[in-house]
């Protein structure tokens, strides 16, 4: 009767995907509430490829001028809005009209367009249905619902893809099927899905550098053993698979000679250092930096030649100069991020860990971001998300969650900067802290309590709490340099949001061109 009553119990705690289902329902019902609310000029330009891609013979997608926003995705993206231009002259004909409807923004058009985000979302549900049975972590219920709560409920992709308006939780979803399927020891399955994500958004080829050596290491050179044939031949598969999903995007391009078409819209030469708005990375400081240096030095009598162009401007021309310091390259950038990686790069060649892919995955993304050209602000979701799924396996990782996950989002903050969505963005970071904060501490007394159990069962068993997750010693959820690195960013809000504007009024404000 006992092992029965153990397997009963195990049952009881495995994940409930009903629960997710519930979930994933109540954040739908908070994204239908947005629909009215404030979109960018990014609605513009989803809607303007939508028309395009529906109105042009495939050989022009990508050299078109009709509008200001020319198509800059990877193919399938291109074909993805080709899909979503069957449903919309059912809600209503102008969406998908390629001259008539340039800004169009009727209410029809903002309903389907965001109807389409919500419903491109269903790939995101897919992955969290996934992440139920993450191998050797042994992810029970609650443990489970935590990680779902997180990833469902991320007021990061709530700002950016049902305000904002982009499609990033449609694409995050591919990034995490593909490394739980690695997770699962699923290799050729994980970069074959992955090589279909940069088919959608080139911008995620950050981590490639991290899937190449990892199966390299752990798919084709294993150490168990099978030879240099067979591992010739596992990189030849390997190679195959990537190649077909390569050549179903690009093929059809390559038979009307657009490729180079598509490389140049890819990889814009006119983008600059910094995006408009500015990415809170390394670049800041080095740009901060060199104004101080230039108002010193002109101070001290030397002269120094005043830069042409704003580096918030987003473009590249003389926005990427500076007065003192040396011109930053793309190739400089790249090679910095690189570096960056390195460290990464080299224990994943030793070490091929399958368990440890989305750590590896999200460094890579953290490095692109600190150090890469031309980083949009909404890239800080790339590594912020994957972080979601292994901020339950020890203390050190939800510390480091909670604190990363709030100030990425309260970085999204400019993106929305109307008073009408001031409440909006405020309640989304403050409801999902108390969420965070809620799930970590009942996680923080679970491992307590397992651990205080383990200690008087076994002393020599290593201290190891519920599904795996390992336990570093008591302590709080966030330490007192967090806590004032919290305290500092709302005394930056109050000032900024309030105080200035009312002290100072607008004497103070820099306007860029």
């Amino acid at each position: 009767m006992e092992p029965q009553i153990k397997e009963e119990e195990q049952e009881e705690e495995r994940p409930n995907p009903q629960k997710l289902l519930w979930m994933f329902t109540l954040a739908t019902i908070m994204k239908l509430l947005l629909i009215p609310s404030y979109h960018s000029t990014d609605f513009e330009v989803h809607r303007h490829w939508l028309a395009l891609t529906s109105s042009l013979p495939l050989h022009q997608w990508y050299s078109d001028s009709t509008s200001q926003w020319t198509l800059d995705y990877p193919p399938f993206f291109a074909y993805f809005e080709r899909l979503l231009a069957l449903f919309a002259p059912f809600i209503d004909p102008q969406i998908a009209h390629l001259h008539n409807g340039l800004n169009y923004a009727a209410p029809t058009a903002l309903l389907f367009q965001r109807l389409t985000v919500i419903a491109s979302d269903l790939c995101l549900l897919y992955a969290c249905f996934r992440l139920r049975t993450r191998p050797g972590v042994g992810l029970d219920s609650w443990r489970a619902d935590l990680i779902w709560v997180l990833l469902v409920f991320s007021p990061g992709l709530l700002i950016v893809d049902h305000v904002h308006f982009q499609y990033n939780g449609f694409l995050i979803g591919w990034l995490l099927v593909s490394v739980s399927a690695v997770e699962e020891g699923r290799d050729l399955v994980g970069g074959f899905v992955f090589a279909v994500l940069l088919c959608f958004k080139h911008l995620f080829a950050v981590a490639a550098p991290v899937y190449f050596v990892y199966l390299l290491r752990h798919y084709c050179w294993r150490r168990s053993g099978g030879g240099v044939v067979e591992g010739f031949g596992r990189l030849l598969k390997m190679g195959f698979v990537v190649g077909v999903v390569f050549g179903v995007a690009f093929g059809p391009f390559l038979y009307y000679g657009q490729v180079l078409a598509i490389i140049n819209e890819l990889f814009e030469p006119f983008w600059g250092l910094c995006h408009a708005y500015w990415a809170p990375n390394f670049w800041v400081f080095y740009i901060i930096l060199d104004k101080v240096l230039a108002v010193l030095l002109t101070k001290l009598g030397f002269t120094i030649p005043a830069s042409s162009a704003s580096f918030t401007g987003g473009l590249v021309g003389e926005s990427s100069s500076f007065a003192v310091l040396p011109k930053i390259t793309p190739l400089v950038t790249f090679l910095l991020v690189l570096c960056a990686m390195s460290p990464c790069l080299i224990k994943i060649w030793r070490e091929p860990r399958p368990r440890l892919i989305t750590r590896w995955v999200a460094y890579a993304y953290t490095c692109g971001f600190l150090f890469g050209w031309h980083v949009h602000e909404k890239a800080s979701l790339h590594f912020v998300i994957p972080l979601a799924i292994v901020a339950t396996e020890s203390l050190a990782d939800a510390r480091h969650y909670f604190l990363l996950s709030i100030v990425s989002c309260y970085s999204l903050f400019p993106l929305l900067f109307e008073a009408k969505e001031y409440p909006i963005k405020v309640l989304l970071l403050l409801l999902y802290s108390l969420l965070m904060w809620s799930g970590f501490t009942q996680q923080l007394r679970k491992l307590q309590t397992s651990t205080s159990s383990a200690k008087k069962g076994d002393k020599g068993r290593s201290r190891k709490g519920t599904g795996g997750t390992k336990v570093e010693g008591g302590g709080t959820l966030i330490g007192w340099v967090g806590m004032s690195y919290l305290l500092g960013l709302l005394v930056v809000e109050i000032w900024g949001q309030f105080l200035q504007p009312y002290l100072l009024g607008d004497r103070w404000i820099i306007k860029c061109p």
